[in-house]
């Protein structure tokens, strides 16, 4: 690693603006670290490296020329190859789209653009983000820089995992029912789900609709929310963009205070049944946050013990009419039957069967039995059903505190071939503290909290819908205090990365 690389996205903004160092080296130095680590950690599927020094050049240009620029330009980012790029190859780490190169733009990427930040590749995930260990990817395992032999999380795990291995100072990733937030915390990284329709989904692949969100993430609480507020805002383009004007989220990050705030730890995600690791460092959290003048009671959320279930009807149940598209008729992969005629249907199977995963197939099986006849009712109605409780549940909740808290998941990043890593119900138990908030539509924020066993833990934040700046009222000043009293996470790290 080099002093560039280890710096914060923030401490590279000041660096650049004040011509202590150029784009160009920030972003030269970022892709030298990919180059000699991809071995190891595999977090990219695509490198864009010609793109990015050609970006980092024209801000170079622009600072030497006096214009005026974005407080992130030059600041290199990685984007999940979820997110649509025009003329660069998007996968959704899958062989469907294996060579797809889109026509069109995401307004994710054209905000990246036109702020001027070099994107340095596309990142790793599991495919159509379906999974929670990014072991389901048509590219390869992603491997976690804290242990190679475990999991980063899913699915943005190649985003987190860059980030963690000093690879990019930010990264854009999406979260569907926890997959910033729990890569984040197998990770000791900063990921963030902002409220559902805060940021333009036009571009990025769908999985299921209703609950995809596209999340920033960064090594620090600072970093996630300087590139939050550079995401957020309204986008005609997406007839699911809030109106609302966004904004303040670093200015909170910053000069938030724990002094008065009242944190409502979520009776059902306690930590019972947790990681013994896990549920010492959440409750060393809360009485650090309690010593900084935080005010910590306890909120009832009975709902939330269904919650998983309905995510899994409703998550399947979009997800086979989302990826209905997928029929080797109009784009990305087409495979013709190998004997017997060739029509719609089976060149449609041939394709299906070559180009999507077994998890991919699990869910569009999974949601096409709930959404059959006579099973509409009884399935996918009973779960919108749940998710209205849930919200409701959500509203009296917050009624009593300011934020919400809980342990990000129930365990520390598991091990590759582990028996949980390998059981498709126990990796499904794992988002049970981070799916809620999708089926709510509020934002949540997961932040580092020590160490078990030699892995991060993640501490969950949740505020109320088109509340996103409490988040950051919150986390800025219980990171820092966490900090002062643990020192950073992501230090331990680099330390024994450095060592090597």
């Amino acid at each position: 690693m080099t002093a560039l690389t280890n710096k914060s996205a923030l401490e590279l903004a000041a660096g650049l603006k004040s011509g202590e160092f150029s784009s160009v080296e920030v972003t030269q130095a970022h892709l030298d670290r990919i180059a000699s680590t991809e071995d190891d950690f595999n977090s990219f599927i695509t490198v864009t490296d010609e793109l990015a020094l050609e970006t980092a050049k024209t801000v170079d240009a622009k600072r030497s020329a006096g214009e005026d620029v974005h407080a992130l330009a030059g600041v290199p980012v990685a984007l999940k190859d979820l997110v649509v790029t025009e003329g660069t190859r998007t996968t959704a780490g899958s062989k469907m789209l294996e060579n797809w190169v889109p026509p069109y733009e995401s307004t994710v990427h054209t905000l990246v653009k036109a702020a001027g930040l070099p994107v340095l590749g596309k990142t790793n995930l599991d495919e159509f983000a379906m999974g929670s260990t990014t072991e389901h990817s048509a590219f390869g395992n992603t491997r976690n820089p804290w242990n190679l032999d475990h999991v980063p999380g899913g699915s943005s795990g190649g985003a987190a995992a860059a980030l963690a291995g000093f690879q990019a100072p930010l990264s854009v990733g999406t979260d569907t029912g926890g997959s910033v937030r729990q890569p984040a915390a197998f990770t000791g990284t900063v990921g963030v789900k902002p409220t559902y329709g805060s940021i333009s989904r036009f571009g990025i692949i769908a999985m299921a609709s209703s609950l995809d969100q596209v999340g920033p993430m960064g090594r620090n609480v600072a970093d996630a929310a300087a590139l939050h507020e550079l995401l957020a805002g309204h986008d005609p383009l997406d007839s699911t963009s809030l109106p609302d004007a966004v904004g303040g989220f670093l200015t909170a990050a910053q000069t938030g205070e724990l002094k008065g705030k009242k944190l409502g730890v979520i009776k059902q995600l306690a930590g019972e049944g947790y990681q013994d690791g896990v549920r010492t460092a959440f409750t060393a959290a809360l009485e650090t946050a309690a010593a900084a003048g935080a005010e910590i009671v306890e909120v009832d959320c009975p709902s939330i013990s269904y919650a998983l279930d309905a995510y899994y009807l409703i998550m399947p149940s979009e997800v086979s009419s989302n990826l209905a598209r997928y029929d080797g008729m109009r784009y990305g992969l087409r495979v013709e039957p190998e004997s017997g005629p060739v029509t719609a249907e089976t060149v449609m199977s041939a394709t299906r069967a070559a180009g999507f995963g077994d998890e991919v197939k699990r869910r569009i099986i999974l949601g096409t039995y709930a959404l059959s006849a006579g099973y509409y009712d009884a399935y996918y109605g009973s779960a919108q059903k749940i998710r209205t409780l849930v919200q409701n549940d959500f509203a009296k909740a917050f009624a009593a505190a300011d934020v919400l808290v809980s342990p990000t998941a129930p365990t520390t990043a598991l091990k590759f071939g582990a028996e949980k890593a390998a059981d498709p119900m126990a990796l499904y138990l794992g988002d049970v503290a981070t799916i809620p908030a999708n089926l709510a539509g509020i934002p949540g924020l997961s932040l580092p909290a020590g160490l078990a066993d030699g892995l991060p833990v993640g501490f969950q934040i949740l505020a109320p819908a088109r509340e996103d700046v409490k988040l950051y009222e919150v986390a800025g000043p219980l990171e820092a205090a966490l900090e002062s009293v643990g020192g950073r996470v992501l230090d331990t790290l680099a330390e024994g990365l450095n060592a090597k």
